[in-house]
């Protein structure tokens, strides 16, 4: 047995329901270790960063069924495992953190996208390799033809049409057409999704092949009609809505989604990810056995939680609170394994998505469009209402300052109506907000989750495009969540950013656009909080701080192992950190050694037929979140 080195320290903990303090605590602890008779094994690192404000920074940690047995220097550990536990050096000159929380993704979106050609205007890990940023015209038309031609050599017969994600007509043009995609590829189906992932162009052999034609336009309601044009062959909003039916056999099949769900695993790993949520989660039980299929094996890197939609709730249930309340408990069921659902938590919508520019604003846009309700005030007041008598916790996504308005008053007349402690009503996405409604919001006990990468992706270009420059400095106002202490996280909203913590840091840390200009300097968030906003922060988020987000006794052995520390790099090198590894309640899993497919130890699903039109509903439902905003581009 190899000894530990001596240094003290006084270790402060809680274990198995009992506190342990001093010299009474290390050797009650060393009892229940014995007691277990699972082995302990001890981790020593170039550094533990704990999150824990008590004792920030740790020589070495003790494991034990899973989770941590002990925290502190190498002495202190020590006297606490005894002379049985093995001493593993694995993370040795590395840095070990709380493993991340990313607490707000999008698998069925994240899994497709990545799935089809990705040419978008940021950088991109997908299926088929590193898909660098385009940001121009020229560049997007090069890149474009390409890929078609590249799919054109090597389609095996796969896929029915050729798929791309990522094309936003601010950076890349407003050329697209139909005829413009014929020239390309005359001899088969090609079709182009927005970055926004509500809108579409197609060509004459993709048209074909969906049977979207005169006919079938002419079928559709009003809206739908004037969302449609043929001879462009671009739909948007309630016309792309319409056309889904017969677009999602090209876009999503169930092949197609699986093995984009299966990518996930590893994009997750790689990035450090031991725990994920998604917020508004599928309300298809046949779809949530897709993802379950892969997702909740043992072997899977992560646990995978989910929230049930509300808003889908809302529009079928919102006249029957009581069968609302009934139907959400009853989806709580649906998680297996890793894949499990958020207890009492529930997801809204107020308004528009940033990237359509359709997010509520109190002084308009600078070129006279407007923002759009996802949910209609009248109708979130009464499923907030609902879901907030009946003490749940509420994550609300909102992006525009008008937006929040509404949001707030809710919260207000909630707190006079109904007053509760510790609800954690949470703000998420936080596009858009004035000082005022940040300090009322914390006042009331609201918390926020931000997406600092709206800054990086879109305050370069906004400013001149729908919006004014004088309003970019206050897109995504951390400065002003952490003047008045409130709770912060940070999440991607994947595939709306990268799902990479250590990107989020990187954003939310250095408020640098794609264009290389910092926007907003008096938000730019102090290390040290950024750190917080993927571990203990958004652990808190989602009420799961006492069982993860830092490095402390009783807590799952949850870690995220990093070559570098955060604190001994630049800045502006905080998102180039390599991730060597993680740990899953004291399973170590180095990148790269994951199992491929674990999906393999769990059944799919089995009626193709049923999961295909589930995955087009959850297509809608989730493109309905965003709306196309009405300006030059159609």
């Amino acid at each position: 047995m190899k000894t530990l080195s001596v240094c003290a320290v006084v270790v402060t903990a809680t274990l198995a329901g009992q506190v342990f303090a001093g010299t009474g605590a290390m050797q009650d602890a060393a009892k229940i270790a014995e007691g277990s008779g699972s082995p302990v094994v001890v981790y020593t690192a170039k550094e533990f960063i704990t999150m824990d404000p008590a004792n920030p920074r740790a020589e070495a940690i003790a494991v034990q069924d899973g989770r941590i047995l002990a925290v502190g220097s190498k002495a202190e550990v020590g006297k606490v495992v005894g002379p049985d536990a093995r001493l593993d050096k694995s993370f040795n000159g590395m840095v070990v953190m709380p493993g991340f929380v990313e607490e707000h993704v999008h698998p069925v979106l994240a899994a497709l996208t990545m799935s089809s050609k990705v040419i978008s205007i940021e950088d991109w890990d997908a299926i088929d390799g590193f898909s660098p940023a385009v940001r121009e015209p020229k560049e997007y038309a090069k890149r474009l033809a390409a890929a078609i031609e590249e799919f054109r050599q090597t389609n095996n017969g796969k896929r029915k049409a050729f798929v791309t994600w990522g094309y936003h007509h601010y950076m890349h043009g407003k050329d697209l057409s139909r005829s413009y995609l014929d020239k390309l590829a005359p001899d088969f189906p090609v079709v182009v999704w927005h970055r926004s992932c509500h809108e579409v162009f197609l060509n004459s052999a993709a048209l074909k092949l969906a049977g979207i034609d005169a006919a079938f336009v002419s079928a559709q309601g009003e809206g739908a009609q004037k969302a449609i044009d043929l001879d462009r062959g671009h739909m948007y909003e309630q016309g792309f809505f319409s056309a889904l039916t017969k677009l999602a056999p090209l876009m999503a099949t169930p092949e197609i989604f699986k093995e984009g769900l299966e990518f996930s695993v590893d994009y997750y790993h790689q990035n450090g990810i031991t725990t994920a949520s998604e917020p508004g989660g599928v309300v298809s039980k046949p779809l949530q056995e897709l993802v379950n299929s892969v997702y909740s094996p043992a072997a899977t890197p992560f646990n995978h939680y989910f929230v049930v939609d509300g808003k889908s709730m809302a529009n079928s249930f919102g006249t029957e609170p009581a069968r609302m309340l009934a139907e959400t408990e009853r989806v709580m069921y649906w998680g297996e394994g890793r894949t499990r659902y958020l207890p009492k938590q529930i997801k809204l919508f107020s308004d528009g998505a940033i990237f359509s520019q359709l997010m509520q604003m109190k002084d308009g846009y600078a070129d006279g469009h407007h923002g759009e309700w996802i949910m209609e005030p009248k109708n979130f007041g009464k499923a907030f209402d609902t879901y907030w008598d009946a003490g749940y916790q509420l994550t609300i996504h909102n992006n525009g300052d008008a937006g929040f308005d509404m949001v707030l008053s809710s919260l207000e007349e909630a707190m006079k109506r109904n007053p509760r402690k510790d609800h954690r009503t949470m703000l998420s996405h936080f596009g858009f907000a004035r000082p005022e409604q940040v300090k009322r919001w914390i006042e009331l006990g609201g918390i926020v989750s931000s997406n600092p990468y709206y800054v990086t992706a879109l305050a370069g270009r906004y400013g001149t495009m729908g919006m004014r420059e004088s309003e970019m400095p206050n897109m995504v106002p951390h400065g002003d969540v952490l003047k008045w202490g409130g709770s912060l996280s940070f999440h991607s909203d994947m595939p709306m950013a990268p799902a990479k913590p250590m990107q989020l840091v990187w954003a939310a840390v250095n408020r640098v656009t794609y264009e290389g200009d910092v926007v907003g300097p008096e938000h730019k968030v102090p290390l040290d909080e950024a750190l917080k906003a993927i571990t203990i922060g958004a652990a808190y988020a989602i009420q799961q701080e006492n069982r993860i987000g830092s490095l402390e006794v009783g807590k799952d052995a949850n870690l995220t192992i990093l070559e570098k520390s955060p604190f001994e790099v630049q800045s502006a090198e905080l998102k180039d950190i390599r991730i060597w590894g993680t740990m899953l309640e004291g399973r170590l899993q180095p990148v790269g050694k994951t199992p491929k497919a674990a999906s393999q130890q769990a059944d799919a699903p089995t009626d193709v037929a049923r999961l295909q039109n589930d995955i087009t509903d959850k297509l809608v439902s989730v493109l309905e979140h965003s709306h196309k905003q009405e300006h030059a581009s159609h």
